[in-house]
């Protein structure tokens, strides 16, 4: 049964109405809980996930502003799993409809302490254990995966991490999707047009702490002439040590980009089979630093 939590989440109540608002199916029965800390503060958009004794999903989602969540489901034994950035996640089994089990009950998360942050000073991405790729939505077909295989980078931590900055520079002619019409298109001055402009740059100053290892990097990204703004949205990952002894940071980070934005506002279909591109690019970003003595 759930080890850090008091009550049940079950409704073993057989009446299908619950309230003078909410009507049930006669075969249905209330999955309920509230996640809290160890000091009894409700845990808001705590991401949980219910499922069957053989791995359906059965419902998911996020807690509410007071930590909670219900759904009607049949009577029956489930599985349910609740995450928190910053918190030990929660695995627990429950029997929904079982009177033996009344009432709400309240998962208790544990904190856990956030990585330690690399030391101050200036550290160097590491391209051989780094990798940027991206997810291009097609129009009407399956999704391109890319990547960019030539680029650089460096980060200068600050004494206090608020006030780091970061500068990676990309060779735009080193787009890579497995095609070669494709990515010979990419690289004209229909997108990326890397003769006149060879490099992607993202440069920020921006390291907002937003939560356990989760940060936000804000700043500059210049594509094809055009400098727009961009939050990574990253995920710190520790610190490391390599093959050789050295020290190494790693995160990884998000972001949606659109091609409009960097008036790259080609719409028509390629010809020879290659399916054209929508108007948004999910970015993603593994990257390994290495810090420099």
């Amino acid at each position: 049964m759930f080890g850090r939590r008091r009550g049940m989440e079950s409704a073993g109540s057989s009446s299908p109405h619950t309230s003078a608002t909410l009507t049930l199916p006669p075969t249905a029965r209330l999955l309920s809980f509230r996640v809290l800390d160890t000091v009894h503060r409700p845990i808001r958009q705590a991401a949980f996930e219910v499922t069957d004794p053989i791995g359906r999903r059965i419902v998911g989602g996020e807690t509410d502003p007071f930590g909670g969540f219900t759904a009607a489901v049949p009577e029956g034994e489930y599985r349910l799993s609740v995450t928190a950035e910053g918190y030990t996640p929660f695995h627990g089994v429950t029997l929904v409809g079982d009177p033996a089990q009344p009432g709400t009950g309240e998962i208790i998360l544990d904190a856990v302490e956030p990585p330690v942050l690399p030391q101050p000073g200036h550290w160097e991405l590491d391209p051989t254990h780094s990798s940027i790729g991206f997810t291009a939505r097609h129009i009407g077909m399956a999704r391109i995966n890319g990547r960019f295989n030539t680029f650089a980078g460096a980060v200068r931590i600050a004494d206090r991490m608020e006030d780091s900055s970061m500068h990676v520079i990309i060779d735009a002619a080193s787009i890579d999707t497995g095609m070669r019409l494709r990515d010979d298109h990419l690289r004209s001055g229909d997108f990326l047009d890397a003769v006149r402009h060879p490099t992607v740059e993202f440069y920020s100053e921006r390291f907002i702490h937003r939560s356990g290892s989760r940060w936000a990097v804000a700043g500059a990204l210049t594509l094809h002439g055009v400098s727009r703004s961009v939050t990574l949205d990253t995920q710190y990952l520790g610190l490391g040590t390599g093959m050789e002894g050295e020290v190494r940071a790693a995160c990884r980070a998000t972001a949606e980009l659109h091609r409009e934005d960097f008036t790259l506002n080609w719409q028509s279909m390629l010809a020879h089979g290659v399916a054209a591109i929508g108007s948004s690019v999910d970015v993603a970003l593994d990257v390994q630093i290495v810090h420099k003595a």
